[in-house]
């Protein structure tokens, strides 16, 4: 699995960005609804470009897990998505984006971890 710097980590922290204006109350309801939105579509693009780099070996079955687990993110975003622009209290849905939120965070964290591994991997370890 891959992940770039600009991709996940970057949409993670615009919809973040967006979800505080909220609680600050920065701009309109209707304004926030649209921004999260588009902010929602650019971690679910960088989620979608996650892809597998084809390793051999004990990292496979990690590998498949991690695409379980992004797909699970997936079904999440796409379950909120209506829910941002028909829900009547933006804060339960700003609630919810947070949460999930988290748990893109914990994704990212183990995809990192799991690249880290395979190039453990190939460079033979420490011994």
């Amino acid at each position: 699995m891959t992940v770039t710097d600009t991709g996940l980590p970057a949409a993670m922290q615009g919809l973040s960005t967006v979800l505080d204006g909220r609680r600050r109350a920065e701009v309109p309801v209707g304004q926030w609804r649209w921004q999260v939105r588009q902010q929602m579509a650019a971690l679910r693009d960088a989620l979608v470009a996650e892809t597998g780099n084809g390793a051999d070996g004990w990292t496979v079955a990690r590998q498949g897990g991690m695409l379980r687990e992004r797909n699970t993110l997936l079904a999440r975003i796409g379950a909120l998505g209506p829910r941002v622009l028909e829900h009547p209290d933006p804060e339960v849905v700003r609630l919810d984006l947070q949460r999930l939120l988290v748990d893109v965070g914990h994704h990212a964290q183990r995809l990192h971890n799991l690249a880290y591994d395979e190039v453990e991997l190939e460079l033979g370890g420490s011994e």
